[in-house]
């Protein structure tokens, strides 16, 4: 079974470069958790301080990498507490806020 083909709301096309950038419709936004609080994950080497600290996505668009991500999360660390949470509808903040 393939997948659902998504809604297009906006499309724009570079006539220069072909790009084609398009603006999809979702249901929300999945977001990994752990103790249901927001997190950031950041990775980096002991060893050598090059190229330095990386920061993994623990936001997405699709929720099946969100719950494959949690689920990962549970067995390296041991826990359950790793959840996904939808985030359908947020408060809008400005700049600077």
């Amino acid at each position: 079974m393939s997948r659902p083909k998504p809604e297009v709301i906006l499309e724009h096309t570079n006539k220069d470069t072909y790009k084609s950038d398009q603006i999809l419709k979702v249901e929300g936004i999945w977001a990994v958790f752990y103790n249901g609080q927001p997190i950031n994950l950041k990775t980096s080497n002991l060893l050598v301080n090059y190229p330095g600290p990386k920061y993994k996505r623990v936001v997405f668009g699709n929720p099946g990498h969100a719950h494959n991500l949690a689920k990962k999360l549970n067995i390296q660390f041991r826990t359950n507490k790793f959840e996904v949470f939808l985030l359908s509808q947020g408060k809008k903040v400005e700049k600077g806020e």
